[in-house]
């Protein structure tokens, strides 16, 4: 079932359904929604705008598809020649290919049935009232005490443009993060500060400040851990964790106030990228109720005990044994997630819990997924781990604890200064500073984002910043351009919406060219959202950029052959802007005015 209410893409389908109930040939169950959702855009414009495959039909009648095809097409040709008046003149014509029937959609039918709803706004306001699973997504989950680098971005462009997806197609959605703030990474860092640090406390940026000292930590550690030093180093780290887990002691003291550096880090990275959530959990708050939770299901028989250790044997389901309390009785990731599956169900009464995590997590969350199961959970199998491939360097993976990262503030603020240099220093006449810093930090956001997610969740990312900055690549910023290019138009030639529009004057290719990509649009964010792949928007919109740049250089606005084909061209112009903005607002990037 489609889940938008898209005038010309139902009409299509409703003239092919009401063909084919009149054959009566065998069983006959497609909805005229059924055929609406199997409606794609054909692989050439020549060949028409939407295209109905007659696979499904073959398969339920044992018929041949190329022949279904060719009758529904001589049949709804024939039907068309007898309406004179009404919608269906939004058809212009239907032809079979091979299995495939293919109808091309009038100027009129594209003006009426498209332009004017995306003209009024009234286009995006489509979806219809289905009941979605009330739905918590849980991304960026950046440790406190380390430095956020551009890696970090992947996860939070990612789950922030799926809870935009989601809500856009109708989902309730939840959107929560979960921030490391114990652990033996925060141990590290404070044991650094206490026993080797011999610089001062810098007065500004703290938390980035913090994460390297979490770094030469991490190597200095490392660098002892085969000397006389380590016996000593692993007691120090033990007592530290101890007075975390109890709350109290110096240690504790410290760790309230350098977690509080790491969390103003957390709030300038999503205030900057403007990355809202609706829950924050801190592993803190989860770490003891998790460890209580655990001896209460090991008192119930519903765990073991190994070596000291608790957890559960899922070797029958190939997945290991999942510890869930170490022989000194501390937590791991597992135990506070068991806890936290919980939490989330209890306190926001969803009905799906949905993980961001990296590909890397993947044997954690079938373990605690399955722990969930064998404990009688039952919103278990409700639970999602939402993998993804990771960011790389092109000389390798990144890593906090190596201390081989592009920090991300600092990448920012380089990324920005390179736009004002690149890009925006010709308008410094023009335009005020406080507009050429605006449109650096979008641009920057458009850059970073799009970056982050125009590849498949399956496929590694490689950082590449000249990449990713330019204007004329499979970038943000080419779509930011060419969203900003109709912009300069419409401000240029004085566009007026509220004027009457001659529509069956567009009927260049490249104008149509462009008529269908904006066709697709709802039918392209139904798939992203519903599959959780915001690739496809991004794969979309620079695709649509292309066509309009086409668009643009085929067909001249400014020296149209007369007024009414100028206006017309402008509105189409102004509809594919108003698209390319409401798809880059689904990933989280603004849309520059001026560029």
């Amino acid at each position: 079932m489609g889940i938008f209410q898209d005038p010309l893409r139902y009409l299509v389908a409703q003239l092919i359904h009401s063909q084919l109930a009149e054959w009566k040939i065998g069983p006959f169950e497609l909805t005229v929604e059924d055929i609406e959702s199997a409606l794609v855009e054909p692989p050439q414009v020549a060949l028409g705008d939407l295209a109905f495959g007659c696979f499904v039909l073959a398969k339920l009648w044992k018929q041949n598809p190329a022949q279904l095809a060719s009758r529904l097409a001589t049949e709804i040709t024939t039907v068309l020649a007898q309406i004179s008046s009404g919608k269906n003149l939004w058809i212009e014509s239907v032809s079979a290919a091979g299995p495939y029937l293919n109808c091309k959609i009038s100027s009129v039918g594209f003006g009426e049935g498209l332009l004017q709803g995306i003209q009024d706004k009234s286009f995006f306001h489509r979806q219809k009232k289905i009941n979605h699973p009330r739905t918590m997504i849980e991304f960026s989950q950046p440790n406190t005490h380390k430095e956020l680098h551009v890696g970090h971005m992947r996860n939070a462009s990612l789950g922030d443009s799926l809870v935009k997806l989601k809500r856009y197609v109708g989902v309730p959605v939840v959107a929560s993060t979960i921030p490391g703030d114990v652990g033996t990474h925060v141990a590290k860092c404070l044991w650094y500060l206490k026993y080797r640090n011999q610089e001062a406390v810098p007065t500004v940026r703290k938390g980035e400040w913090l994460g390297q000292m979490y770094s030469r930590a991490n190597l200095l550690l490392e660098d002892e851990a085969k000397t006389e030093k380590f016996e000593t180093n692993k007691a120090q780290l033990t007592e530290i964790l101890q007075q975390l887990e109890k709350r109290t002691g110096p240690f504790f003291t410290l760790w309230q106030d350098t977690r509080q550096w790491s969390i103003d880090l957390l709030n300038q990275v999503y205030a900057w990228a403007e990355i809202e959530f609706d829950q924050w959990y801190w592993e803190s708050e989860i770490d003891s109720p998790s460890i209580e939770y655990i001896k209460q299901l090991l008192a119930e028989g519903k765990l073991v005990r190994s070596e000291g250790a608790v957890g559960m044997d899922l070797a029958a389901d190939n997945l290991g044994f999942c510890l869930l309390l170490k022989s000194d009785g501390t937590g791991l990731y597992a135990t506070r997630d068991i806890e936290l599956a919980r939490r989330k169900f209890q306190d926001h009464h969803i009905d799906k819990s949905v993980y961001v995590v990296d590909i890397r997590q993947a044997l954690h969350f079938k373990q605690v997924f399955r722990v969930l199961e064998k404990i009688g959970f039952s919103q278990a199998v409700h639970c999602e781990h939402l993998a993804y491939n990771f960011v790389e360097l092109p000389d390798g993976a990144m890593s906090s604890r190596k201390g081989n990262i592009v920090p991300l503030m600092k990448l920012v603020d380089s990324m920005q200064s390179m736009i004002h240099s690149r890009y925006l220093s010709r308008y410094e006449a023009e335009w005020t500073q406080a507009e050429r810093d605006k449109v650096a930090w979008q641009v920057a956001q458009g850059a970073i984002k799009f970056g982050m997610v125009k590849i498949d969740l399956n496929k590694k990312i490689v950082f590449d910043l000249e990449e990713w900055l330019k204007l004329d690549g499979d970038s943000g910023p080419f779509v930011q351009y060419s969203a900003a290019r109709v912009q300069s138009l419409c401000r240029k030639f004085k566009y007026d919406p509220k004027k009457t529009l001659n529509w069956s004057l567009l009927g260049h290719p490249s104008e149509r060219n462009v008529l269908q990509a904006l066709l697709s649009f709802h039918s392209v964010i139904e798939m992203a959202a519903m599959q959780s792949r915001p690739s496809v928007l991004c794969t979309y919109l620079i695709d649509l950029s292309r066509r309009f740049n086409l668009f643009y250089h085929d067909c001249s606005i400014g020296q149209a052959e007369n007024e009414d084909l100028k206006t017309v061209r402008l509105a189409l112009s102004f509809c594919t802007g108003e698209i390319l903005k409401h798809g880059l607002a689904l990933l989280g990037i603004p849309a520059p005015e001026r560029m």
